[in-house]
């Protein structure tokens, strides 16, 4: 879905459409009204959008032989990707699978409905799954649960399988990203070099899948989040750089493969809709996408699980307001901003503490210094741990 949000589905249209043979009787006809832009519109321009993203490991045909094949549905990755109303930014936020939530009660597609329970997040898909039995409940389930702990609308979803991930890595001829040490998951089938690699579809999806080996963290499921966020940011730089926009063919492989890769909502699904949205943020760049762990810390009933701490519900609400999800509230009374010529948007007064950038995944629920509201690039910035832009090194490969 990212490689949507930068890319044009347009371009596509436009090559399929030089395949037409084209005869100018304009001069033979006389004057006619002014022509409109033949380019698809965004159906949402002036909107931000909030698309939530699932990767589902279902197990069975292709995705048995890349996984291991069981019974069942699980989503281990949601992320809630915010688009901004001026198309300026796009944010992603990671929810770990393993967070306690209230999960509201469930209609499935068969009409059946379930009981609403406080559990991991990641049971809301499964339970979709399990009792609807097919990803429609799934998704729906996740939505609703996103929506009703969140307070943010998501207006769209894409759920992604190991066989889609694959099939889009591939088509963009692999991603280069560094890696930092040297890492061996033979669970995942991971074994890579420390260094700058260009990885394929498949070791791809081990890099994003591997808990437990050497050299690939803690074995729990938050620490492996930063992974994909670093892979993700990796994408989008690569599609960016290879300026997809204007390759065409380059672009009809990535789209084959992601059209039969994902399941997504009717609008996303809608080629017309995708090449509006795809051309209101082809001018996004990589310090522009952002990357973050929405806050939380050890739950108190249960070690082995997380429960968000007091600074996520700041940046959901910052979400739901379309302003960068780790910008400080603006001040009650902005006058004396104002008259010391700073005007309106300044940063809040800062003697009311609020949560603000540079959130720290698992910390303890307090207020952080004050940071700027976009990420900066950095030398050193901790994926998974911290807000990351595409822009910025989050590994050490010299």
């Amino acid at each position: 879905m990212l490689a949507f949000g930068v890319t044009s589905v347009a371009t596509a249209m436009g090559k399929l459409q030089g395949n037409i043979e084209a005869v100018d009787v304009s001069d033979l006809v006389g004057d006619a009204p002014s022509p409109t832009s033949t380019e698809p519109g965004d159906p949402n321009a002036g909107k931000a959008l909030n698309i939530l993203l699932l990767g589902s490991d279902q197990r069975d045909g292709e995705n048995a032989a890349l996984g291991g094949e069981a019974e069942g549905m699980r989503s281990d990755t949601a992320i809630v990707m915010h688009i901004s109303a001026d198309r300026s930014r796009v944010e992603l936020v990671s929810i770990p699978r393993d967070s306690l939530v209230d999960i509201p009660s469930c209609t499935m597609t068969d009409g059946t409905t379930t009981r609403a329970r406080h559990d991991m997040f990641n049971s809301a898909f499964a339970t979709g799954a399990t009792i609807g039995k097919d990803i429609g409940s799934a998704a729906a389930c996740s939505i609703k649960t996103v929506q009703s702990t969140t307070g943010v609308t998501i207006n769209d979803y894409a759920v992604i399988d190991f066989s889609g991930f694959v099939k889009m890595v591939d088509a963009l001829g692999g991603v280069s990203i560094c890696i930092p040490n040297d890492m061996k998951s033979p669970l995942a089938g991971l074994d890579v070099k420390a260094g700058q690699q260009t990885l394929d579809g498949t070791t791809a999806l081990a890099f994003a899948r591997a808990r437990k080996g050497t050299g690939v963290g803690d074995g729990s499921d938050t620490n492996r989040l930063g992974r994909q966020q670093r892979f993700l940011a990796a994408m989008a730089t690569t599609i960016l750089q290879k300026n997809l926009l204007t390759d065409a063919t380059g672009l009809i492989r990535l789209l084959d493969a992601a059209t039969e890769s994902v399941t997504t909502s009717p609008s996303l699904a809608s080629v017309t809709n995708l090449a509006g949205l795809g051309l209101s943020l082809k001018n996004i760049s990589p310090d522009s996408i952002s990357f973050m762990t929405i806050p939380f810390a050890a739950a108190a009933s249960d070690r082995n699980r997380v429960e968000w701490t007091a600074e996520a519900d700041t940046i959901w609400a910052n979400m739901a307001a379309d302003i960068p999800i780790t910008a400080t509230e603006p001040p009650v009374d902005d006058t004396a901003g104002a008259a010391a010529g700073t005007g309106a948007g300044t940063a809040a007064d800062p003697t009311t503490p609020t949560p603000t950038g540079g959130a720290t995944a698992g910390a303890p629920a307090t207020a952080p210094e004050p940071t700027t509201v976009d990420p900066t690039p950095t030398a050193t910035k901790q994926a998974g741990k911290e807000q990351f832009s595409a822009a910025d090194n989050t590994g050490s490969c010299g």
